[in-house]
């Protein structure tokens, strides 16, 4: 029978661990040992659960002894790759973790254009090594984000127009399941988890190995920010509009609203008033590049323009100021039917009444080679999607939880007549279990039998869950 979401959990103690720490490679740390407050620390300063106990997985073998464990003695399982995802499910409250943030290889084959990467390893960490051979997997806009919570969920960011999701370019992954056993998946071998891991999130079990295909990149590439005054947002977004719908694959646009940062290259007057950014990244011949960001840049009169050649690994960290782990995050997410007017005044009024200096509001554009493929080709279903729209609260004070949450809530909530009801999983919070059936979509039904084939018991229920079907 699968568990509930939230069963009770058996006390953990080093007595009961013994016999799995006297197998570990890795460490076993319990509360007040070396290792334990850095591994249940997240990105996210709103969680702050404590496990039982930690297992620091140094390999495969550990995190099948891990889930062994957790199995057979019917405890609460949590798995952290990065530990950046806003929900916080890679942490539990009294059960047993899986921290993998030591398993940190990377190995890039250039001839084959190939990279075999390990689950601690960061989007940072991979886009530095897979660029000293100037080659490149699309991956997202954070570089302390984790890569196997990115893919797992489906992984886009500014190259994904023209290359594809992060799961496109999955050639398989190496997985513990339920019963303990490692599982190589991919097209030709166990076909129904290499389909579900790709986009199905970590429903399935723990992957320790991903394989990509890489593409020749960089090490330059057309990108910056162009800042303009938010008293012009209307006319910018409605530029914006049609800007995006017909911009080349090669190309990603989006917009980001918020007060400004302290930035060397804005006025000091501006620091701290609301702005409008466009931020773009042009993956291609550089001329090309900039005769199709011309019509972008010539909107309105901005405050600056910082478009020009940039190292694709600095553009990869250009937004890490705003994304800094340590504050409290709470989001909302949607994708939209189109950006049409009354969606751009809903979004406006909001962004008017930030209730912190660093909230913002993420319209991201989608389309290209991902709506290429197939809706059921893998787990993640939103090909079709053109638009979303992320609602990023953050905030330092623990006193304005309430105030900040409810800003992000009602802008969600008068957004949902311009939605079309789907949403991204890596952008969902904790309490948005009602959504994960309308996030996958026509797959769904798909994948609560996976579910039921590779973890009938529901062990890896700490995620965006999937119920394996009856």
């Amino acid at each position: 029978m699968p568990k509930p979401e939230h069963a009770e959990v058996p006390a953990l103690t080093p007595e009961k661990l013994a016999p799995l720490r006297e197998k570990l490679r890795g460490a076993l740390c319990f509360p007040g040992e070396p290792g334990y407050e850095q591994a249940r620390t997240l990105w996210n300063a709103m969680i702050d659960k404590h496990p039982g106990a930690v297992v620091r997985a140094a390999g495969a073998a550990d995190v099948m002894r891990a889930v062994d464990f957790a199995r057979d003695h019917d405890v609460l399982l949590s798995v952290r790759g990065g530990g950046h995802n806003v929900a916080g499910n890679a942490v539990c409250e009294g059960g047993l973790m899986i921290d993998l943030t030591p398993m940190k290889s990377v190995r890039i084959d250039p001839v084959r254009r190939t990279a075999r990467v390990e689950p601690g390893v960061t989007l940072g960490e991979f886009d530095r090594e897979a660029q000293a051979f100037g080659l490149a997997t699309p991956l997202g806009i954070n570089s302390t984000t984790g890569v196997a919570g990115l893919t797992l969920g489906g992984g886009f960011g500014w190259t994904s127009r023209k290359l594809g999701l992060t799961i496109d370019n999955l050639l398989s992954a190496d997985v513990v399941t339920a019963d303990g056993k490692l599982l190589h998946a991919s097209e030709e071998e166990n076909a129904d988890l290499f389909w579900a891991l790709r986009g199905g999130g970590g429903n399935f079990g723990v992957v320790t190995s991903f394989e990509f295909r890489l593409h020749p990149l960089g090490p330059m590439v057309l990108a910056g920010l162009v800042v303009h005054p938010f008293s012009r947002a209307k006319e910018l977004l409605a530029g914006f509009r049609s800007f995006t719908a017909t911009a080349p694959d090669e190309l990603t646009a989006w917009v980001v609203m918020r007060k400004a940062p302290p930035l060397p290259f804005l006025p000091p007057e501006v620091h701290g008033k609301e702005i409008l950014v466009f931020a773009a990244c042009y993956v291609g011949d550089a001329e090309e590049g900039l005769k199709a960001l011309a019509p972008l840049r010539a909107l309105g009169q901005p405050i600056a323009d910082v478009i020009g050649p940039a190292p694709f690994v600095a553009w990869q960290t250009a937004l890490d100021p705003l994304l800094t782990p340590g504050a409290r995050n709470y989001w909302k997410s949607h994708d939209l039917r189109e950006l049409g007017d009354a969606a751009i005044d809903v979004l406006l009024d909001s962004v008017r009444r930030l209730p912190s200096p660093e909230c913002e509001v993420f319209i991201g554009t989608l389309g290209g080679a991902i709506g290429r493929v197939p809706a059921d080709a893998t787990a993640y279903s939103r090909r079709d999607v053109r638009l979303f729209v992320n609602v990023h609260t953050r905030w330092t004070d623990r006193t304005q939880d309430a105030e900040c949450i409810r800003w992000a809530r009602s802008l969600f909530a008068a957004l949902t007549p311009y939605a079309t009801g789907g949403v991204y999983v890596n952008f969902m919070p904790e309490d948005e279990a009602q959504r994960v059936q309308g996030a996958y979509g026509s797959n769904w039904e798909r994948l609560a039998k996976v579910k039921a084939k590779y973890d009938p018991g529901n062990l890896f229920r700490l995620n965006q869950n999937i119920r394996p079907a009856s």
